[in-house]
């Protein structure tokens, strides 16, 4: 999908130091946050614009307000992010191709287990993760762009 720079699981979305090194290697004009419960909560929805780089538009809407975004096309260089390998796989479900995925951050919670280092995933998720693979999605971990780039295909 032209203009789509980064597709990035980080269940933390906006994080101050993370997003700030990535719009220095992605410098992305717009960044799509697909999320059902925070684009249904007014307050994080706030929060969240609040933490957005300067000059950049946000967008935070559901799966559905998002696939119907991506079907029109982006105009500028997009960011977007998911907390979870569910959201995407149900953007995919609805017709989005994605080329590649950028894993940055699933924290432990009942049910997960550690996949590599702070990321930690369901049998459900690492089910999709790698039938993402199998679709010929490129799934990369990787953290912070100064970090090395782990290909998921070598840990599942």
């Amino acid at each position: 999908m032209e203009n789509l720079i980064l597709t990035r699981i980080d269940d933390r979305l906006i994080h101050g130091q993370v997003m700030t090194a990535w719009m220095k290697v992605m410098p992305a004009k717009k960044i799509i946050i697909v999320d059902d419960k925070v684009a249904a909560d007014d307050f994080m929805k706030e929060v969240l614009e609040m933490a957005a780089p300067a000059g950049v538009k946000m967008n935070i809407c559901s799966v559905e307000q998002a696939i119907g975004i991506l079907n029109q096309g982006l105009s500028v260089p997009t960011i977007m992010l998911a907390k979870t390998p569910l959201t995407l796989k149900a953007l995919i479900d609805g017709g989005i191709e994605l080329k590649a995925i950028n894993i940055g951050g699933i924290g432990m919670k009942e049910g997960r287990k550690t996949l590599y280092k702070n990321i930690a995933v369901t049998e459900e998720e690492r089910q999709i993760l790698k039938d993402f693979i199998q679709r010929g999605i490129d799934v990369k971990i990787q953290i912070i762009p100064a970090e090395k780039v782990i290909d998921l295909k070598n840990i599942l």
